[in-house]
């Protein structure tokens, strides 16, 4: 893990400390890895020490190698920083994690979370959105047709927001996977959409929100509106979201 997460010199640990396009410089609030290994099962380490000063971290990406992982640097919108709160999150084989907001999360809140059905609420350990999302989308059949729980969700997400007359953004990069296959998803309601590059190198697909060098030579955008899916083989391919033509938004 150590060669995308702490060895490149725009490495996700470098950007912990200093990013370059996110709406905040620093993402202090917590870190977390979440790898796969002989289980279906992920296996998580999550923390909220920043990810710069974990010395446990160094030492575990330099042991750690898996054919998919996910790796996540924390800026609190809102929420507090705790364990429970850091990404990625986990149930069942499915991994999550996200970079951006539910605007007026705090007023939306109960609805959001009224998304989530008994089965996978009592999963619901933090308080963040991304987590409610995260719940929701199983609920919504992620296990069956994960392209459509995500589209029904942030469509869901965004009529809630509009019918308590809520004016901030709802900015969505995310990545999610059920250890075979991996989805991404970028797209916003206003035009700040939060960044999202890929990069395929002889089968190996790295998704990241920032270029691992300086430079960003051989990384691509994720398309906005869009969903990203990569099973492994040739290319990945991208699908447009189903959702409403206001939410795909280009910056």
């Amino acid at each position: 893990m150590e060669e995308l997460i702490s060895m490149p010199n725009h490495s996700l640990i470098a950007q912990s400390l200093h990013c370059a396009e996110a709406k905040v410089n620093t993402n202090g609030d917590g870190f977390g890895i979440g790898w796969y290994g002989h289980k279906p099962e992920p296996g998580l380490y999550r923390d909220t020490q920043p990810a710069w000063g974990d010395e446990n971290l160094l030492s575990i990406t330099k042991q750690l190698k898996s054919s998919l992982f996910f790796a996540h640097v924390r800026a609190s919108t809102g929420t507090a920083t705790s364990r429970s709160n850091c990404h990625p999150f986990a149930v069942g084989k499915w991994m999550f994690m996200h970079n951006g907001q539910i605007g007026g999360y705090d007023d939306i809140r109960r609805q959001i979370e009224g998304m989530i059905n008994d089965d996978f609420y009592r999963y619901r350990q933090g308080t963040t959105d991304s987590e409610a999302l995260f719940l929701a989308m199983m609920s919504h059949g992620l296990d069956v047709d994960p392209v459509g729980a995500v589209q029904q969700v942030l469509t869901k997400t965004l009529e809630i927001m509009r019918c308590n007359d809520v004016i901030a953004p709802l900015r969505v990069a995310m990545a999610l996977t059920d250890g075979e296959r991996l989805y991404a998803v970028r797209c916003s309601s206003d035009k700040i959409v939060p960044s999202l590059y890929y990069r395929l190198h002889n089968s190996n697909l790295s998704v990241v929100s920032e270029p691992l060098e300086k430079g960003g030579q051989g990384w691509y955008e994720v398309p906005c509106g869009h969903i990203m899916i990569y099973g492994g083989d040739n290319a990945p391919c991208f699908i447009p979201l189903d959702i409403p033509e206001e939410f795909c938004k280009v910056a």
